[in-house]
């Protein structure tokens, strides 16, 4: 937890009286960290948009897939996970911890709950480290100095920014901090990232209304992409092979992997 934040800052931070993201992420994988609130909202965002709890297990299991791949199959020991939600199982340090022990992780979120649960995460192998910052997503310079006191910046670096940027609504904003987090971290380093869409080739024209209720009724509001505006966050990077793809589809296990509404692409910065 950072040293900057106490008990009861969180709590005066906590509104149990209005879903939020990162606790109806929560209850759609089936964790238990949510209150009623979220469950309401949760539930009827997936009777509006059924494939909403497949998408929210695909983006988790993409995690998985990206971190070990990352790991094992391009030797980072060194991962900035920005965004990374309530703590559940097999997260970013538990992964890349159990090929490597030496690595080492910072995770970044400012949700009051999030912090609530950070110490969960701050428990990792004694050759690597594992640490947790309360930063803003919007403040990259305040990521990256945080991030910066576990990280050495001259070494690569995976920028994991999952589910993330569909939290900025203006998308030249999204695409100025895509650039100054990986203008930051060296050559080599890599970014992994999932983003929700509205492209009909995905099914992702249920996202519209789903969305639209969500931003009426939750918080922090939200926005879908097209499959354009999503790979201009990877201008200057080379995509790694199979390129921007349905998140259940990057390097999938099974040939039978479903196509969902949610983009997902690792590249590496040249």
């Amino acid at each position: 937890m950072s040293g900057s934040q106490h008990p009861s800052d969180v709590s005066g931070r906590l509104n149990t009286g209005v879903a939020h993201n990162a606790r109806v992420w929560n209850y759609w994988i089936g964790g238990k960290d949510h209150y009623e609130v979220d469950q309401h909202v949760g539930d009827q965002v997936a009777t509006m948009f059924p494939v909403i709890r497949d998408v929210a297990r695909a983006d988790r299991d993409f995690l998985g897939r990206a971190v070990r791949f990352l790991t094992a199959g391009c030797g980072i020991r060194q991962f900035l996970d920005i965004g990374t939600g309530l703590p559940t199982l097999d997260n970013t340090h538990e992964i890349a911890q159990r090929i490597a022990p030496e690595s080492r992780i910072v995770y970044v979120d400012n949700d009051p709950i999030v912090l609530v649960h950070a110490r969960s995460l701050l428990v990792g192998t004694p050759q690597g480290a594992t640490d947790y910052i309360d930063a803003d997503v919007h403040r990259p310079d305040r990521v990256i100095e945080g991030a910066s006191a576990t990280l050495d910046l001259e070494r690569p670096v995976a920028v994991m920014m999952l589910g993330i940027l569909n939290f900025i609504l203006d998308t030249d904003q999204a695409l100025d901090i895509v650039r100054r987090i990986m203008a930051s971290v060296p050559s080599g380093s890599y970014l992994a990232m999932t983003h929700p869409t509205t492209d009909t080739d995905l099914g992702g024209e249920g996202n519209v209304e789903a969305m639209k209720f969500w931003n009426e009724n939750a918080t922090p509001p939200i926005t879908a992409r097209t499959r354009a505006e999503i790979s201009a966050f990877f201008d200057g990077l080379d995509l790694l092979t199979p390129g921007l793809v349905s998140c259940s589809q990057w390097r999938a296990e099974s040939a039978s992997a479903p196509v969902l509404p949610q983009f997902g692409a690792v590249a590496v910065k040249p």
